[in-house]
């Protein structure tokens, strides 16, 4: 495959810049991808496609408000930090992204919060844009994260097309979030509300986690037209023995695997070992799923819609047939659908 098969025209309209009112409210496209068929339904609708004991598999990793501003020594210049992931606890290492990247440099120093009560030191240069911190902070860890979030927003990607507003911290999060260390949402487990979740257990439906950080790197360009040459920022992830046993015997007892999102398909295929089973994983991953790819856990997958020439569209018409899923997305653009992390969502199904 090549980069320029995931090419098509969004308009800046159809990208949402909030998501419905409440979270199980938006609208659901289901592709049936061995016929190519599609119907338009509503996200309140999932639970008829599924049967007690199959299985919804989550990623339960928790944003953090990554996206700080502070004001560079000497000539006041604002700088924009992307806290990436905290490398060293006790120095207080943090590999971040800055921007302007052309005007901070080894040894600068950055002030941040009202009073200037946050100072950073750059210490390496990672990237052209990448940079590592050392925050300048005298009390305990917990005390030291609590007053750098306080000062951070959440991190909601520019192509949304507006500023952060302090209720994104919620918006931008499930509500099964729980292990901190994601810049960014496992967007398609967003709709679920409680009352979705109480659904599922009146029906019988199982739940299973994993946890996989998502990083910047689902919403990065894409720039070599051949796919195959492509590199995939590693993300870290966890697969437990609970989510395995929950998984496994579903699939041993011939029950549906709902994938909730790309990056639990990712994850899944990354833990799966040669008998089609998901094993306990603890590290790192850089899978790059595109077509055509066989996929060896889940039976149906729920995912939002995506930009153009992302890696996450490319996963998603692995999942659901490429010309079946480039076809779902002229419809959606045609009946309105939205797109992006608060924007609608598709289950594609047998």
């Amino acid at each position: 495959m090549k980069l320029s098969q995931f090419k098509f025209k969004l308009p800046e309209d159809k990208i949402a810049q909030y998501p419905a009112p409440h979270r199980d409210e938006c609208r659901m496209m289901v592709l049936h991808r061995k016929t190519g068929d599609i119907e338009h339904l509503m996200f309140k609708d999932l639970l008829t496609f599924f049967d007690e004991d199959d299985v919804f598999v989550f990623n339960d990793t928790k944003v953090f408000p990554a996206r700080l501003y502070g004001n560079k020594e000497k000539t006041g210049a604002r700088i924009e930090v992307f806290l990436l992931r905290e490398l060293n606890q006790e120095l207080r290492l943090w590999d971040v992204l800055v921007d302007p990247a052309r005007k901070i440099r080894i040894g600068n120093k950055l002030y941040f919060g009202e009073d200037n009560s946050i100072v950073a030191e750059v210490i390496d240069n990672t990237t052209s844009r990448g940079r590592t911190l050392r925050f300048l902070y005298d009390g305990d860890h917990e005390e030291f994260k609590r007053s750098l979030y306080a000062l951070g927003e959440a991190p909601i990607p520019r192509f949304v097309g507006r500023e952060s507003e302090p209720e994104d911290l919620e918006r931008f999060q499930c509500i099964f979030a729980k292990h901190e260390g994601a810049v960014t949402a496992p967007t398609a487990g967003m709709h679920f509300s409680r009352e979705m979740m109480k659904r599922m257990e009146i029906k019988g439906i199982k739940e299973a986690f994993l946890t996989l950080h998502c990083g910047l790197g689902n919403f990065r360009n894409t720039d070599v037209e051949d796919l195959t040459k492509h590199k995939m920022d590693s993300e870290q992830m966890f697969v437990d023995e609970e989510c395995c046993n929950i998984v496994n015997t579903a699939k041993d007892q011939g029950h549906k695997i709902l994938a909730v999102g790309t990056t639990v398909q990712r994850a899944m295929e990354a833990s799966c070992s040669t008998d089609n089973r998901i094993k306990e994983f603890e590290g790192w991953t850089n899978k790059f799923i595109f077509p055509p790819y066989e996929f060896h856990v889940a039976d149906a997958m729920l995912s939002n819609f995506h930009l153009p020439y992302s890696t996450l569209l490319m996963l998603t018409a692995a999942f659901g047939g490429y010309d079946e899923t480039m076809h779902a997305y002229k419809e959606a653009l045609k009946h309105d659908y939205k797109f992006g992390p608060f924007g609608d969502v598709m289950l594609i199904i047998d």
